[in-house]
C-alpha cells in the first residue's frame, strides 16, 4: 500500500523590524495568512530577551523571509548589529525567496530612496540586486524627483513602484512586474545619454486581488523546494567525485 504524505506547509517569517516590531504589523501579518495553511513566524528583535529564537537556524529553515515598511536607516543598523545581514545573504544563495513591502522592497538593492532621516535621500541597502529603488514613488514626488538626481547623476538605472505594485526578481534582474490596483504602476528609470534621466513605464501583470497572490506562494515554494534538493544532490554528488 503506498501513502501520499502531504507536503510540510510552506514555512513564511516576518521580520519587522523596520517598524521597530510594531505589534500592528505582526497582528496584519498572521491575520493574512491565518487559516491558510502556512507555518507563519515573526522575530522581533527588540524583544529578543523575551521571545529567545535561534537566528541562524530559525530563518535559514523558512522557505520565504518578509520584510515589512518603516525606516531603512534603522532596518539595516539593527540587522548589522545582529548579523541578521549576513544570514540573510546565506538565504539567498540557498534560494530562500526574500520579499517585502516599502523599507522591506528598498533593502535588497544597492539602494533605495528613503526618508528614514527626513528629507528624501539615498541609502545604501544590501546589494543583492543591482540598482536603485524608490517607493511610494507617485504618492511622494520628493522620491521621485530623488530617484530622477540619483539616476542622472550617478548613470545608475533603477526602478520607480507606485503603492500596490512590485517587481519580481530573478538571477539579479527584474523578471516581472505586477500591479495589485488600478492605476498602480513601475517606472524603469534609466540614465538618457545627455546627463538627465529617462522614466519608461514598464506593462505591469495585473493582480485581480492580493488573496490569489497569496495562495500562488504555496505552489511555487513546493517549486522552490524541489529545485533546492536538486542542487543540493548536485552539489553532493560533485563532492563524492571529488573524493
Amino acid at each position: 500500500m503506498l501513502l501520499a504524505l502531504a507536503p510540510p506547509p510552506a514555512r513564511i517569517c516576518l521580520l519587522p523590524t523596520a517598524s521597530g516590531d510594531a505589534t500592528a504589523q505582526i497582528r496584519a501579518f498572521r491575520s493574512t495568512l491565518g487559516g491558510r495553511g502556512y507555518d507563519a513566524s515573526h522575530i522581533s528583535l527588540f524583544r529578543l530577551e523575551h521571545e529567545r529564537v535561534p537566528l541562524v537556524e530559525h530563518l535559514l529553515s523558512q522557505d520565504l523571509i518578509y520584510v515589512g515598511g518603516g525606516s531603512m536607516v534603522n532596518l539595516l543598523a539593527i540587522w548589522r548589529a545582529h548579523g541578521i545581514d549576513e544570514i540573510l545573504r546565506v538565504a539567498w544563495e540557498r534560494g530562500i525567496v526574500l520579499a517585502g513591502q516599502s523599507a522591506g522592497a528598498m533593502c535588497w538593492f544597492e539602494a533605495g530612496i528613503s526618508r528614514s532621516r527626513g528629507q528624501a535621500r539615498m541609502v545604501p541597502g544590501l546589494g543583492f540586486v543591482p540598482g536603485l529603488l524608490s517607493v511610494h514613488y507617485h504618492r511622494d514626488g520628493e522620491r521621485r524627483e530623488a530617484l530622477l538626481r540619483m539616476v542622472a547623476e550617478r548613470g545608475r538605472s533603477g526602478y520607480g513602484l507606485d503603492d500596490c505594485a512590485g517587481v519580481l526578481i530573478r538571477e539579479r534582474a527584474v523578471s516581472a512586474t505586477l500591479s495589485g490596483r488600478d492605476g498602480a504602476g513601475v517606472f524603469r528609470v534609466e540614465p538618457d545619454g545627455s546627463g538627465a534621466a529617462r522614466e519608461t513605464r514598464l506593462v505591469a501583470r495585473e493582480l485581480s486581488s492580493p488573496r490569489p497572490a497569496i495562495d500562488d506562494v504555496a505552489e511555487d515554494i513546493r517549486e522552490l523546494r524541489r529545485v533546492r534538493a536538486l542542487k543540493g544532490t548536485r552539489a553532493t554528488s560533485r563532492r563524492a567525485g571529488e573524493r
